[in-house]
């Protein structure tokens, strides 16, 4: 006769191996954040997750299938103590993962971030014994479990704008032990009743550093973000707060993303060809074409990040072949149509969105392809500005000239 399913024993030896496989990969280099990863049992904050089903429905849209542990016990338990990012809720929507549904299409507004990014993003922050920290993006609590292993509870705050999300992960921490302080609350706004802080380290993306969070920050504290924007570009920065409330710091290399803070997506633009309607008739030949930002190369994620610097609201869609760029704040617009080898470009409204992304990859050529480590990110109650040594300063989008 079979036993029964038992997670809590199940669990041990899949998380221990799950341990090794990150110690070979030498993502637990630190031994305090290894102990955490071998004392959190993941499985309590994931009680489902969708994957997809590897195949287009009748539509066209992905099929994503819930997995439970009542649908497939073993197939959830495995990929719990995966390295892997797992969804968890589409378009806001709170699943009940009683009775899931297949999901078709959607966009993930929450998940289980992989256990080596997360123990990345901590270390990468210089999180320590005896530091107070504000968590931006509470997720699932994972991630909040394991700095309260590595840290006190009382020293972890972490906020969350879904409610639902944060009840969910609130009965996690609280039924694992774990008591940090849980609010609902905007990350663009910090959380100021807890502050200040000695590190800030968001689990969302910005479009540019919250002022807020520098006023949060202690002197000599340090922010950790992901600054993204509507092209998809992504960089991330470790800022040191000065005592005068300025910071700066090093973009980091790699190519991590997350998901964007929800008041900072992408707003809707409409039928493109209707913005392509009112562009002048002649084209010009383009000096760059798109291919540069839509290969799948680290050089091309980074890529992006400079081209939204410099177009920090446009948007960029293909349709039928055509690349359109889109700016629902000036209304500019720009189409690249490829013709005989070469990319044609049109281009209406006050901002010429293309030509201002042809010069910073002319600048970055000229600069020698310098990787993220070479900029510095400088923030102030002017504005935030990046800056290398060579190429010309880039504005964060919705800031002012420093």
């Amino acid at each position: 006769m079979a036993m029964p399913a038992d997670p809590e024993l199940d669990a041990v030896p899949l998380r221990a191996a799950m341990v090794d496989a990150l110690s070979q990969d030498d993502a637990l280099a630190d031994p305090a954040w290894r102990a955490a990863v071998e004392a959190v049992p993941r499985h309590r904050f994931v009680p489902g997750f969708y994957l997809p089903a590897g195949e287009l429905d009748e539509q066209g849209l992905t099929a994503w299938k819930p997995v439970t542990a009542e649908l497939d016990y073993g197939r959830w338990l495995a990929a719990v103590y995966s390295d892997s990012t797992l969804i968890t809720q589409f378009d806001g929507e709170e699943p009940d993962w009683r009775a899931p549904v297949v999901r078709h299409g959607g966009a993930p507004t929450s998940s289980s971030t992989l256990p080596s990014l997360v123990v990345r993003m901590w270390s990468d922050a210089e999180v320590a014994e005896g530091h107070t920290l504000l968590e931006i993006g509470t997720g699932t609590g994972y991630s909040t479990a394991l700095a309260c292993e590595r840290l006190d509870s009382g020293d972890v705050t972490s906020i969350e704008v879904d409610p639902r999300r944060l009840e969910a992960a609130a009965d996690a921490l609280y039924g694992c032990g774990y008591t940090p302080t849980l609010a609902v609350a905007d990350g663009l706004y910090g959380y100021w009743p807890e502050a200040r802080f000695d590190r800030v380290v968001a689990a969302c993306s910005f479009r540019a550093v919250p002022p807020a969070l520098l006023a949060q920050t202690r002197p000599g504290g340090k922010i950790l973000l992901t600054l993204s924007g509507w092209l998809y570009g992504y960089a991330r920065v470790l800022l040191t707060v000065a005592a005068d409330g300025t910071a700066e710091g090093a973009l980091l290399p790699g190519t991590v993303s997350f998901m964007s803070a929800r008041t900072h997506a992408a707003p809707a633009f409409g039928n493109p060809a209707h913005w392509a309607a009112g562009l002048p008739g002649k084209p010009r030949t383009a000096r760059h074409g798109p291919d540069r930002l839509v290969a799948v190369t680290e050089e091309a994620f980074q890529l992006r990040f400079l081209a939204q610097c410099a177009a920090p609201d446009a948007q960029m869609v293909t349709a039928d072949e055509v690349v359109y760029l889109i700016d629902v704040v000036s209304g500019s617009a720009a189409t690249l149509t490829r013709l005989d080898g070469d990319w044609q470009v049109r281009e209406g409204g006050p901002v010429r969105l293309w030509e201002r992304v042809e010069s910073v990859l002319e600048a970055y050529d000229a600069a020698g392809r310098p990787g993220p480590e070479t900029f510095t990110l400088r923030v102030c109650a002017r504005g935030q500005r990046l800056e290398h040594p060579i190429m010309p300063g880039l504005l964060l989008p919705g800031t002012l000239p420093l």
